[in-house]
């Protein structure tokens, strides 16, 4: 997955928003106002953050060596994700798509409807 793809899937989803608060370097999305993925456009290799369950980001942590904790972000709810090649094109978009979840079920009751 390149970037162009991973922007693409991203903004598949419902109400996904995207842009560069941060700097020309750093592409955010974002639905209802609200972080799911952060990708940094400065590295040699492609490499984005994403919600994750703690118990689950440490699992993925101790499967893959290119899943690490987040870069600059809260270590046990994000991970950063280097795209080299290792992880499965599958297991990338269900990440993509539990940090988008998770970011839903914590908005208000009222702002997840027609989201989920």
């Amino acid at each position: 997955m390149d970037i162009e793809q991973l922007r693409e899937y991203c903004l598949l989803k419902k109400e996904a928003t995207e842009g560069f608060p941060f700097g020309d370097d750093t592409l955010v999305f974002k639905v209802k106002g609200k972080i799911f993925l952060i990708a940094s456009l400065n590295r040699a290799q492609l490499q984005f953050n994403v919600k994750c369950e703690p118990e689950k980001a440490i699992e993925l942590r101790e499967q893959y060596d290119s899943i690490q904790p987040g870069y600059h972000m809260n270590k046990k709810l994000w991970n950063t994700i280097i795209m080299d090649g290792s992880i499965p094109q599958k297991l990338i978009k269900e990440m993509i798509d539990d940090s988008y979840l998770l970011i839903i079920k914590s908005l208000p009751k009222k702002e997840q409807t027609g989201l989920i």
